[in-house]
């Protein structure tokens, strides 16, 4: 194994606006983050999603960086994906994580799901399936690389359980938004951030972590919606049939103007307005009406997401609100921050709908937040200060609503 290498930028002047600060911010965050190195005849060069915190590859961090490398170095945008199918097996799969320089320290092994501690090592979960979109938007044609295709195929075989098109997910951070409260009403005492969780894991590693096993045993199981816009993103970017019809048909709940995930067995509607629900104004084939109804009764509903800084993960007005992630300490932390991936994929949807001026309200928060606080991992939806983990990698998004009309060359 070669160790790694990093290079890193100047500060940035404060004297720029700040929508060219959060530029600048952005590359800096991610060429300090770069690592490069080779493991098992592997090479390997991905963004690290925070130095110190997180320093391994994580899939959608991964692909949420190669969006913004396209702008400052195309080549390193193709090299963090083709790192994600380096360490791709030869039946499709690509784990959650991977961990390219060491293995999973023993404190952390009873939450990160990996089947041993020896060999090459990935974790036996996925995350949400952006892979042939990144690749779409970073790369190019996502159909001249046959690991995407395989990689898809494996998705389809293992997590469409009932040949509808949508995928199922076997734990709560598979969706990559892990202690949001609405797993709760599926998982209960072990979902993520609960005492139980571990146990969770190692039942489900027992099993192979294999849906359909876990199914049998009586799961439980859950058709989420992050997951299935991610999943119809990209079935649209590599040229096969969308989900986004069957996600309409099984998951949008007409009386709420949400989409309310389902978890098996029992058909499990979790209650809890979460910033996922919401998800779906990314895709260009939603249904006009359906759009408009998420932007014009949730997004830009004060009591719920038109907070300064937008949208929060989880509504304003439910119960498990927690803005700053639990008074400044970091747990459970889906439960009331926003994120800067949420926002951009919101904001995708607003100015394909038409909501020129709300678009560039809702970046404003945000490009703000980021020019003061640095790229951290969340922010206080109301005051926009930083929390989590810093030089946060796909914070770096907030170069894509800071400069909407850059062009790949």
């Amino acid at each position: 194994m070669t160790p790694r290498r990093r290079a890193e930028n100047g500060p940035i002047s404060p004297e720029i606006g700040p929508s060219a600060v959060v530029v600048a911010e952005a590359e800096r965050v991610l060429r300090q983050n770069w690592n490069e190195g080779e493991n098992d005849r592997r090479r390997f060069a991905y963004t690290e999603p925070s130095p110190g915190r997180y320093p391994w590859q994580w899939y959608w961090d991964s692909c949420f960086a190669a969006i913004v490398w396209r702008r400052f170095e195309p080549a390193r945008a193709r090299a963090e994906l083709e790192s994600l199918l380096e360490a791709q097996r030869p039946n499709g799969f690509v784990g959650h994580t991977i961990f390219w320089q060491e293995p999973v320290t023993m404190p952390r092994l009873a939450f990160y799901n990996v089947a041993t501690r020896s060999g090459f090592l990935q974790t036996e979960t996925i995350q949400p399936p952006l892979l042939a979109w990144a690749w779409r938007i970073a790369v190019g044609d996502p159909r001249e690389e046959p690991r995407i295709a395989a990689h898809m195929d494996w998705l389809a075989a293992n997590r469409d359980l009932e040949g509808d098109g949508l995928l199922w997910i076997v734990q709560p951070d598979e969706s990559g938004l892990d202690a949001s409260p609405k797993f709760e009403a599926v998982w209960g005492w072990r979902a993520n951030g609960r005492i139980g969780f571990p146990l969770l894991v190692r039942h489900n590693r027992r099993l192979g972590f294999d849906a359909r096993r876990i199914r049998e045993r009586g799961g439980p199981l859950l058709c989420e919606t992050l997951v299935n816009t991610m999943w119809s993103l990209s079935l649209q970017a590599i040229g096969r049939p969308s989900a986004t019809p069957a996600l309409v048909d099984r998951l949008w709940d007409e009386r709420r103007g949400l989409f309310v995930d389902e978890g098996q067995p029992g058909a499990i509607r979790p209650g809890a307005v979460t910033w996922s629900s919401l998800a779906p104004l990314a895709l260009p084939d939603l249904p006009e009406a359906i759009g408009r109804r998420l932007v014009d009764e949730h997004l830009l509903n004060e009591r719920e997401f038109l907070t300064p800084v937008a949208p929060p993960s989880v509504a304003a007005s439910e119960p498990s609100y927690e803005p700053d992630g639990g008074h400044g300490r970091i747990r459970r932390y889906w439960r009331g921050p926003t994120w800067v991936n949420s926002a951009w994929m919101v904001w995708l949807g607003m100015r394909r709908l038409g909501y020129t001026a709300e678009a560039e309200r809702l970046a404003d928060g945000v490009i703000a937040a980021c020019a003061r606080e640095g790229l951290r991992e969340y922010y206080d939806p109301r005051t926009g200060t930083g929390l989590g983990a810093k030089d946060f990698a796909w914070s770096a998004l907030v170069a894509e609503m800071a400069d909407p009309d850059f062009a790949r060359p």
